[in-house]
């Protein structure tokens, strides 16, 4: 594997924008090689000695960017998590909720170039989305996370319509719904060899497009 020359430490009195710089080029570095590490020997066998080497950084300075390894694995799907959300919040009202979660989600990849993490390669994210399917540990991680978002989702979506949650099953049926399909589409993008993000984007789209046909009407009559 090809080193990435970096290093944690900073001048003295270096201007606030390059300081910010220097450490955001030091979490991508750490984010690359331990994707490129996981994905060519498994995240079980992979050590964090063996990323921070790979950077030539020290441990320490792996963990003020991760908390452990799965927070490395997850990373970028938490960044498009967090776009997701965000897009959510900023949904015009009058959008139906299943519009809105749609919107969100295609525009969440649609801005992921504009990430930190946006370098990382679809052929390398598709490798990391199989790894993370076949290994328990970050299977059982990747379920939980999908229970903790949806749970956001669904709280989001009840206060866009004036619900409550508790109450009234909607959000969290509609959310359920919706996610099972981006499931869907994550696992038919992961099995793809020639996968990046314009084709899970494409994937994410048609079977949203979908979603509303499935769930209403006689299919043999269609």
């Amino acid at each position: 594997m090809t080193r990435r020359q970096t290093s944690g430490v900073l001048p003295c009195g270096a201007p606030a924008g390059l300081r910010e710089r220097r450490k955001q080029r030091t979490r991508e570095a750490l984010l690359h090689a331990a994707l490129d590490l996981f994905a060519a020997q498994g995240y079980e066998r992979t050590t964090v000695d063996e990323i921070v080497e790979a950077v030539e950084v020290s441990q320490r300075t792996f963990f003020r960017y991760f908390a452990n390894k799965e927070a490395v694995a997850f990373a970028v799907q938490e960044s498009v998590e967090t776009r997701f959300l965000t897009e959510l919040r900023r949904r015009p009202a009058a959008e139906p909720p299943f519009e809105a979660m749609r919107r969100a989600a295609l525009h969440a990849w649609d801005s992921m170039a504009e990430a930190a993490e946006g370098d990382v390669t679809g052929e390398l994210q598709a490798r990391t989305y199989r790894m993370i399917e076949s290994t328990p540990a970050l299977l059982a991680a990747h379920l939980r996370r999908s229970v903790d978002l949806e749970f956001q989702v669904s709280q989001v979506i009840a206060e866009r319509e004036g619900l409550d949650p508790e109450a009234d099953p909607r959000p969290r049926v509609a959310v359920a719904a919706f996610s099972g399909v981006m499931r869907l589409a994550g696992q038919l993008w992961g099995r793809r060899q020639d996968a990046g993000v314009d084709a899970l984007r494409q994937l994410t789209e048609h079977h949203l497009d979908h979603l509303g046909p499935a769930l209403s009407g006689n299919w043999r009559a269609a």
